[in-house]
């Protein structure tokens, strides 16, 4: 930190267990991945490499063992799982793991009706090759079968007993779906029934939007997990998180 400043609340230190900001790259360049992690890469934690996106990448490798150079996993997203499994390309995707040496991995049914029992089936098996990361929630999109938070606590829980190192609490892109209605305003029964039977050091909240994170960290404390954040508000959200934005200025202060 560049100042001496009291009250500032303590961050976990990389590489972290919980206290997670996991950034979304939905198409950064070469330049633009160096450019960024010059500046950010001290508080970024993972990358999702958006949907279907390392599919188009240009120099995917070269930009993947940049992540790594810092010390950074780099995933897939979990649209890109659904796509080769679709195709019944299980074993492609395995190796594509292993060719680009990716060490964390989504498993996602958001795309394709996966029956849950086969779906714990792949974070068993792909868990032997990495870090399980599974994403929960995608099945309230549509708004017509709103999961119940009973649902989700289910899922939760048996997708980690199956391996899943990390839940995701799944909000897409834009924020609308999952954990927030149409407005992206949060669903806050849902979330805190969750809290009371999931601990939140394993649950990645997704929260593309400042107003939703800002309810995890005055809810959860500075080390929330929180996910699907944009490249350029890395920074914004650490000082965020620390109390050094409008928002939370008065987080720590106290009286």
């Amino acid at each position: 930190m560049n100042f001496n400043l009291d009250k500032i609340p303590g961050r976990t230190a990389q590489p972290r267990t919980y206290g997670l900001t996991m950034v979304t790259d939905k198409g950064l360049s070469l330049q633009d991945t160096k450019d960024f992690l010059s500046v950010a890469a001290p508080h970024v934690d993972v990358v999702k490499l958006a949907f279907g996106t390392a599919h188009v990448t240009p120099n995917l490798a070269e930009k993947i063992k940049t992540y790594q150079s810092y010390n950074i996993p780099v995933y897939f997203g979990g649209l890109l799982f659904e796509a080769f499994l679709v195709r019944n390309q299980y074993n492609d995707y395995v190796n594509a793991i292993k060719e680009y040496g990716i060490s964390y991995i989504e498993v996602s049914d958001g795309s394709i009706d996966i029956p849950h029992a086969e779906k714990c089936g792949y974070i068993e098996k792909l868990a032997k090759l990495g870090t399980v990361l599974s994403e929960v929630g995608s099945k309230d999109k549509d708004r017509q079968h709103i999961t119940p938070p009973y649902k989700w606590i289910e899922l939760m829980k048996a997708e980690m007993e199956a391996g899943a190192q990390y839940v995701i609490a799944e909000a897409r892109e834009m924020g609308t779906v999952g954990l927030y209605r149409d407005s992206g305003e949060v669903r806050e029964g849902l979330v805190q029934e969750i809290l009371t039977k999931i601990p939140h050091e394993k649950i990645i909240w997704e929260a593309p939007r400042k107003d939703q994170q800002l309810y995890f960290l005055e809810l959860i404390g500075c080390n929330a997990n929180l996910g699907n954040i944009d490249p350029h508000e890395v920074i914004p959200l650490e000082a965020m998180r620390i109390g050094l934005r409008g928002d939370s200025f008065h987080f720590y202060l106290g009286e």
